[in-house]
């Protein structure tokens, strides 16, 4: 038989192999403060060098971590916010945004309100070197460290565990985290910390996509279609990543997160026939352009809908395109950490984020119309239909604070023939769930969720008479502003990001009214002074994020 043989022939010559690191990544810049010398030795075991930690330098190292990243930011993303304040092309409102984010970051670096009420998923990635030893139990360990902080600070529990395919309880602890742990180097462990919220976690993108995009104007078009598609729930201005390629799906969205968290920065300009990955960094400033010329600005119009972007170009299947978008949002949270023959260190954040601040606080956001919560609903609605889409408006009073979890039950008593309770009917809705209260204050961290998850609700809560004003953040679907138009409804945008600075200043008092059991999702009755928004959608059909075609 002439069948060719299932074995290669061995005396058939092959090249010898040169391996290529996929993310063959420069040196590390990055800042550390040592927090510890504790937990750490070397031991020799068959002559070399051990780099021996503890299962408490671990726990410890991670506690730390996202302690820090739910109060403190880089000084690069300070900087940044710092310099929309002074462009002469930033709008007013987008100066009026990085103010806010520069207040909040001021009282969040206080160490007690978190910087955002959504304190996110505790994500770790480690790369354990090979003459790293442990007790093998260091996804626990990590995991451990950070549900401490959790737990000891003022940060939400935001995990949910299927008991069954449809029912949930709230973990109570923020607990599982997502922990992935890789071999890599010699001497040294090293780690990533990332708190996700969920907002930005959900404008994470796949395209698989064909490689007849891959020419400039083609590629260039199909990414402003989607970058447009992230619209400004995640609480802009972004730190935009975009990966074209990968050799799975997978690893293009690994690949987004990395970039979106400046990890990737240090990859080389340029590609090669090993089939390294490599930042375009002339793309990313077209990108970069395109995205100011949108006009969507810092949530509410202007310049600033990024910060900056990263392109990230990586070897793909000849058959396959896969394309993916991610943000970092304006709760920028990650730090880097390392364990060496030193010690155990963390990524130095900027503790003194006020030096960022103005001397003299600028006027900012135009004219604002003070609006008193406290009179009839009939009455606030006549006085929100006064004023144009895009008027900056500062409420005091009463609101109800309801999200998912929350409207779905009210939608059950609908669905049962019951009517929406009165409250609800009496006051404005405000999408929000607050992060644990601080002793000594009247609220925790409280900022906007994301208003689109409860965009299918709006017209069948609207007709029973609730829902009549909603605050949120981002845009939302066509139904709600024909459900506004058709029963004289508004829909405000409040400042996604700045969650401390509207605990510090705004929200007076908290209570529970309805469903304890749901944990941040309950429903609350707040007290409000001064609380800041814009008329986005209002009673006539009118819709801001439509003329930016975000809507």
């Amino acid at each position: 038989m002439n069948a060719p043989t299932a074995f290669p022939d061995p005396a058939k010559p092959v090249p010898p192999y040169k391996h290529t690191p996929l993310f063959p990544l420069g040196k590390d810049e990055t800042p550390y403060k040592k927090i510890s010398a504790e937990g750490v030795r070397i031991e020799k075991v068959l002559g070399r060098d051990m780099l021996v930690v503890s299962r408490e330098a671990l726990r410890a190292l991670s506690e730390a971590a996202f302690g820090d990243i739910n109060h403190y930011l880089r000084p690069g993303h300070l900087k940044q916010l710092r310099a929309i304040l002074e462009d002469g092309e930033a709008s007013p409102n987008d100066k009026f945004v990085a103010l806010d984010f520069l207040k909040n970051a001021n009282i969040a670096a206080g160490g007690v309100l978190p910087m955002c009420q959504d304190t996110g998923t505790a994500i770790i990635m480690g790369k354990k070197g090979c003459n790293v030893i442990t007790d093998g139990d260091d996804e626990a360990a990590l995991s451990e460290g950070a549900r401490d902080a959790y737990l000891r600070r003022n940060l939400r529990y935001s995990q949910v565990a299927p008991l069954s395919m449809y029912e949930e309880k709230n973990t109570a602890n923020n607990m599982p985290a997502q922990c992935e742990i890789y071999a890599e180097g010699e001497d040294a462990y090293k780690f990533m910390f990332m708190a996700k919220g969920g907002g930005s976690a959900n404008k994470s993108f796949l395209f698989q996509a064909t490689p007849s995009v891959l020419t400039k104007d083609r590629l260039l078009a199909f990414l402003k279609e989607k970058v447009l598609t992230l619209g400004t729930a995640a609480c802009p201005p972004y730190h935009l990543a975009i990966v074209i390629g990968g050799t799975s799906a997978e690893l293009c969205m690994k690949t987004v997160k990395l970039a979106s968290a400046r990890y990737l920065d240090a990859l080389p300009t340029h590609g090669s026939p090993d089939g390294n990955a490599f930042r375009d960094l002339e793309m990313e400033q077209e990108i970069l352009k395109m995205t100011q010329s949108l006009g969507v600005g810092a949530q509410f119009g202007g310049k600033y809908f990024c910060h900056d972007v990263r392109v990230i170009r990586l070897p793909r299947h000849g058959a396959s395109l896969p394309i993916g978008l991610g943000v970092s949002c304006s709760a920028d949270r990650q730090v880097l950490g390392k364990i060496t023959k030193d010690g155990v260190y963390l990524e130095e954040l900027e503790h003194n984020p006020a030096q960022y601040l103005p001397e003299v606080e600028q006027a900012l956001g135009g004219e604002v119309v003070k609006i008193d919560l406290n009179q009839p609903m009939k009455e606030i609605l006549a006085t929100f239909s006064k004023f144009p889409i895009k008027t900056r408006v500062s409420m005091t009073g009463t609101m109800i604070v309801a999200r998912d979890s929350a409207h779905a039950k009210l939608r059950e008593r609908l669905d049962k023939g019951e009517p929406l309770p009165d409250y609800f009917k009496n006051h404005p809705v405000y999408y929000a769930g607050p992060a644990k209260t601080p002793e000594g204050y009247a609220s925790g961290a409280f900022g906007p969720t994301t208003a689109g998850r409860m965009d299918s609700f709006v017209d069948q809560f609207q007709a029973a008479g609730g829902s009549m004003v909603m605050v949120a953040k981002g845009n939302r679907a066509p139904a709600v502003r024909e459900a506004c138009k058709k029963y004289g409804g508004f829909y405000l945008g409040s400042i996604g990001g700045a969650a401390a600075n509207l605990a510090e200043h705004c929200i007076k008092k908290v209570e529970v009214l309805e469903y304890p059991e749901l944990g941040m999702e309950a429903i609350w009755r707040i007290e409000v002074v001064d609380f800041p928004a814009f008329i986005i959608i209002d009673d006539k059909g009118n819709d801001f994020f439509k003329e930016l075609n975000l809507g």
